[in-house]
C-alpha cells in the first residue's frame, strides 16, 4: 500500500502589505497548486493501474492453466469496484464471454434457498425446530436414531445425518413409501451431532417453502429476494434468456480437452407440466439450480453482507435473521445456514460465503462483513485441481483481485 501525507502551510494567505511577502505568498500558492495536481494525477494512475494489474494478473493465470472462461466481480464499501469479463462464453462460436452472461451457480444457490426461509420465519410461518417429518408429510428419521427430531435447522446446516447415496434429483429418494432403499439416506450418527454436507436437505428445504409459502419455489425466490434488489436470474430456464447463458465445460485431465455440459441448462418441459407442488421442487433444483450473472451475484452478496438490506433497496431480511445464517454451527469450514467461514481462502481474512461446483463450474462468493468488501468469481470451466480446500483456479483469482483491488493503495 502507498500512502501520501501532504500537509499544506497554513499560512499562506495571511495579509502582508509588504509586496516581497506578497510575492512569496504567490509563490507558495503555486507550489501548493503544483504538488496538490500531481497529487490528482497520481491518485489516478494508481487506480487506473489496480484494474491493469488484476486483469493482467488473471489473464497470466489463465494463460497457465487450462481456463474456459472466469467472470468476476468486487464489492467495496457499498458498490461494485471492478467488474471483468475474460475468456470464452461459447467455445464452439468462439463467442467471448461478457460480464452480463449468465452461470448456472451451482451450490452458491443454497443461500437463496435458506434467505427465503428465514422470511417465512419472520412471518411466523415456520420455525428453525419444527420436526421435518410435518413439513414434508412423510416420516423423516434416522432408522438408527427414531426419537431424535430432524429439523429445519439441521437440513439448513447439514446437521441433519442425511447423505446423498440414493440420489438427490427426486424427494423419492427418501420417502419410505417410494424408495425401499430409503434407510441409506441416513448416516449412523445421530442428528444434530456431526456435520456432513448434503444436497438433498436443500432439495427437501425448496419444497418446504412451497409447502408453506403457498408459491412455486421458482416463483418465490424471485417475486420475495431477486426483484426486490432488481436482480435478473432464476431457476425456470424456460422463463430466462437463454442467449445469456454461458456454456458449462468439463475439462478432463487425462485428455487435457474441454467437454461441453449439454444439460447444465435443461428446459425440463414435460417434468414442470406434471409438477406437484411441495413435491417436485428438486426440478428446479433449490439445492444448485440459480442462474445469474456476477455483477447481479454481487449485489446479492452486498444484501448480506450489509445484514439483509441492500442501501436504497426493501430490506429482504432482518439483521438477526442474516446475522443467524453467517453464524457457525458445525463443520470443518463453520457452517452456518447456507452460508459459512473459513480462514483458507485469504490468508489473515475470515471470510464468509459459499462455493458451488457443478458441470465443470466453479464459483466462490465471498465478504467481510466487517470490513465491507467482497468478491464474487465464477467461471465456466476451468482445470479441477484443489488447493486447501477450493479450486485451484478460483482460489488464486479471488487472491488476485483481494490483492490488486480490495488491498490496492487508498488515497
Amino acid at each position: 500500500m502507498i500512502t501520501i501525507h501532504f500537509q499544506p502551510r497554513k499560512n499562506y494567505f495571511l495579509f502582508c502589505a509588504n509586496p516581497s511577502c506578497q510575492l512569496e505568498n504567490r509563490k507558495q500558492m503555486i507550489r501548493t497548486t503544483f504538488v496538490f495536481l500531481l497529487l490528482i494525477q497520481f491518485t489516478a494512475a494508481v487506480s487506473f493501474a489496480q484494474p491493469q494489474k488484476a486483469e493482467a494478473d488473471i489473464l497470466s493465470l489463465m494463460q497457465q492453466t487450462p481456463v474456459m472462461g472466469l467472470s468476476v466481480a468486487v464489492v467495496k464499501g457499498n458498490k461494485i469496484v471492478y467488474s471483468k469479463a475474460l475468456g470464452l462464453k461459447n467455445a464452439e462460436t468462439r463467442t467471448p464471454l461478457s460480464a452480463t452472461d449468465m452461470f448456472r451457480i451451482a451450490s452458491i444457490s443454497k443461500s437463496f434457498s435458506a434467505t427465503a426461509i428465514m422470511q417465512l420465519v419472520e412471518k411466523r410461518k415456520i420455525t428453525l425446530d419444527d420436526d421435518v417429518s410435518d413439513l414434508m408429510g412423510f416420516k423423516v428419521r434416522n432408522p438408527q436414531f427414531p426419537e431424535t427430531i430432524i429439523t429445519l435447522r439441521m437440513l439448513l446446516s447439514h446437521t441433519s445425518s442425511l447423505n446423498d447415496s440414493e440420489g438427490y434429483f427426486s424427494l423419492d429418494a427418501i420417502n419410505p413409501s417410494v424408495n425401499i432403499n430409503w434407510q441409506n439416506c441416513y448416516n449412523s450418527y445421530e442428528p444434530g451431532k456431526r456435520y456432513q454436507y448434503c444436497n438433498l436437505n436443500f432439495n427437501m428445504v425448496g419444497a418446504i417453502i412451497e409447502k408453506r409459502s403457498g408459491e412455486r419455489f421458482d416463483c418465490y425466490v424471485p417475486d420475495h429476494i431477486l426483484k426486490p434488489l432488481d436482480l435478473y436470474g432464476g431457476y425456470n430456464v424456460n422463463e430466462l434468456d437463454e442467449n445469456r447463458f454461458a456454456r458449462l465445460y468439463e475439462y478432463n485431465t487425462d485428455s487435457a480437452k474441454f467437454i461441453y455440459s449439454a444439460t447444465a441448462y435443461a428446459a425440463r418441459k414435460e417434468e414442470i407440466a406434471n409438477y406437484k407442488t411441495g413435491y417436485s421442487t428438486p426440478i428446479f433444483s433449490p439445492t444448485g439450480g440459480m442462474k445469474m450473472s456476477a455483477p447481479d451475484l454481487a449485489k446479492y452478496m452486498m444484501m448480506h453482507m450489509s445484514y439483509g438490506k441492500v442501501k436504497g433497496k426493501k430490506r429482504i431480511i432482518s439483521k438477526r435473521s442474516s446475522r443467524l445464517m453467517q453464524t457457525p454451527l458445525s463443520g470443518k469450514e463453520y457452517y452456518g445456514l447456507a452460508l459459512l467461514k473459513t480462514t483458507k481462502l485469504i490468508a489473515g481474512e475470515t471470510m464468509t460465503g459459499h462455493t458451488g461446483s457443478a458441470y465443470g463450474l466453479y464459483s466462490a462468493m465471498f465478504f467481510e462483513p466487517n470490513k465491507k468488501f467482497g468478491i464474487v468469481v465464477i467461471s465456466n470451466g476451468c482445470h479441477p485441481a484443489y488447493e486447501n480446500g477450493y479450486n485451484a483456479v478460483i482460489r488464486k483469482t479471488v487472491n488476485i483481485l483481494y490483492d490488486a483491488i480490495v488491498r490496492g493503495s487508498t488515497l
